[in-house]
């Protein structure tokens, strides 16, 4: 079992650090170079650059939890989550075929709740 892993070429788990710009603002990203790779992979998809993909994940992110948190961490999850789902088949593996045109609910469907964004709970109202 153990071969799968270890047999990894050692330069994809190197860390690089790379300087973005995010509305003006710049910041460096240290993200090992697998998931750089696997970044880039999915912004080509979208006809995007590295770059573009980061700004439009922050922005998102941020309108959908207010604070960013540790953007570096939720970059490296992204990548991982884009290859489980394409191990999944949710997303297809032909790569001419845009993220931004697939239906998110039907790609989301049915995995496992640890995947999900927990709902919020009902307050209880003391009465």
């Amino acid at each position: 079992m153990c071969q799968v892993f270890i047999s990894a070429n050692p330069e994809s788990y190197e860390s690089r650090t790379r300087s973005v710009r995010l509305h003006g603002v710049v910041t460096s990203i240290r993200l090992e170079n697998l998931h750089w790779e696997v970044l880039e992979e999915i912004a080509a998809r979208d006809g995007m650059g590295v770059t573009q993909l980061i700004e439009k994940l922050h922005d998102e992110l941020g309108q959908a939890r207010g604070a960013v948190g540790n953007f570096a961490s939720f970059l490296r999850v992204s990548a991982l989550r884009y290859m489980a789902l394409l191990a999944r088949q949710r997303i297809p593996a032909d790569l001419a075929v845009p993220l931004r045109s697939l239906d998110a609910e039907a790609v989301l469907h049915g995995l496992p709740a640890s995947w999900a964004r927990p709902t919020p709970r009902p307050v209880a109202l003391d009465r």
